[in-house]
């Protein structure tokens, strides 16, 4: 890290424009990322999130990113308090993924404990966030293969089928810190859309009868349940923890994840879920964005194709990468005990089938959150007709419930697409 402060409450001041300009001045590496160039700079708010500031900083020399916590949920305020501390874990977990995944991950210039802020690569236009590439309807040939890639190597390389015991545990002790966030993913993922909850809103009135039936759905709450303990329980690999379609930047030919306030040790499938379900949500939206000049079919079609692309190209990267390392320093399958090449394919066989399924429900339980929780998504919320909105949301909404009950049912992504296309009439 380029600078990093001691965790004083007393040095934390919320920083506007003018004092962002003076801080960026007395700060030799946010300088060094503008060109040394400080005199005039053009300095935006672009935070449209729902917990930090963000700053957009040019010169005519270079420009970063600036992003600060708050000490509260920004999008409900200082009657919902939120640990600044989520600072440390984002630069951190930007940090561990970007040695292991630079291609597809923003570098980080400077971090402020104190000051719960960080300084980042600025990603240019024509970047944007990918929900908005969606609902606009642009594809994204690349995104597969980028995404794939990104879930492999920052899974594998934290899991122990590469890291000895000693290390793993040690990175666990670090990322433990992170349990306010952790309690927020548990209570607004887990929790709040199977009850009465202050903060859960949805399509009103057309999905009251849809959002009671979660609320009342037993079988539906033993399995989010199970899901709630292994997200809670499994320190598996180093998690993005928030993966979802506006933690994506990208053009046709990049793709950089941003965003990992969330990191922890958890279950791999809660990020590869969060990327399929998020996709998924995608795709049930699509009816709702279609005119007269596109029916948007085709579109509809390259989300499956990209659902399907993203599953199967990272099972092939991920195993390909246990291949390549089964012989190094992973504590979970010894070479001594799975030298013999058929045993350890039934190894991978057996280890992929259960993140496939673990991925399903959690995709499953992110895809339920966003329609009858508190946080919902730009897809959906873009469609100004709530009626058609309502019902683009029912059809998410079912698939969702039916994937998360059946998920170890399904043998295959294939038959994940067949399920989602199968849900097309109410």
């Amino acid at each position: 890290m380029a600078a990093a402060a001691t965790a004083e409450e007393g040095g934390f001041r919320p920083l506007d424009e003018a004092s962002l300009v003076a801080y960026i001045r007395a700060t030799p590496a946010l300088a060094a990322s503008l060109g040394g160039r400080v005199d005039a700079l053009t300095v935006k708010e672009v935070g449209d999130g729902n917990l930090n500031f963000v700053y957009i900083v040019l010169s005519d020399a270079g420009s970063v990113v600036v992003k600060q916590a708050l000490p509260y949920i920004r999008c409900v305020g200082d009657s919902w308090p939120m640990t600044r501390e989520r600072a440390y874990f984002e630069a951190s977990t930007l940090q561990e993924h970007g040695r292991l995944c630079p291609d597809h991950v923003p570098e980080v210039y400077h971090f402020d404990r104190a000051m719960s802020l960080i300084g980042m690569r600025y990603i240019k236009p024509p970047h944007i966030i990918l929900r908005k590439g969606l609902v606009a309807g642009v594809q994204y040939p690349l995104l597969a293969e980028h995404m794939a890639e990104y879930m492999a190597r920052t899974l594998f390389f934290t899991s122990l089928l590469y890291n000895s015991t000693t290390d793993h545990k040690a990175k666990v002790a670090q990322y433990c810190g992170n349990i306010e966030m952790c309690r927020l993913t548990e209570q607004v993922v887990f929790s709040d859309p199977y009850m009465v909850a202050k903060y859960n809103r949805w399509t009103s009135p057309f999905l009251d009868e849809d959002a009671e039936a979660v609320r009342g759905d037993d079988e539906l709450k033993l399995e989010i349940a199970e899901l709630k303990s292994i997200f809670i329980e499994r320190a598996q690999a180093l998690i993005h923890g928030d993966l979802h379609t506006s933690s994506i930047m990208l053009t046709t030919d990049s793709t950089q994840v941003i965003d990992p306030e969330f990191g922890f040790y958890g279950p791999m499938g809660y990020d590869v879920g969060a990327f399929l379900g998020n996709l998924i949500l995608a795709y049930f939206a699509q009816d709702g964005h279609a005119d007269q000049t596109n029916d948007r079919k085709a579109y509809k079609e390259w989300i499956l194709k990209t659902i399907e692309e993203s599953w199967n190209l990272f099972h092939k990267k991920f195993v390909g990468l246990w291949n390549k390392h089964k012989d190094g320093n992973g504590e979970a399958y010894l070479p001594a005990i799975y030298n013999n090449p058929e045993l350890l394919s039934l190894a991978q066989k057996k280890y992929m089938t259960d993140l496939f399924h673990d991925s399903l429900g959690f995709g499953s339980a992110k895809m339920i959150r966003r329609i009858v929780g508190i946080a919902h998504v730009e897809d959906f919320e873009s469609i100004e007709d709530a009626s058609m909105r309502a019902t683009c949301e029912r059809r998410a909404l079912d698939c969702a419930k039916a994937i998360l009950k059946g998920r170890r049912q399904f043998e295959g992504i294939e038959q994940v697409i067949a399920h989602v296309q199968s849900i097309t009439h109410d």
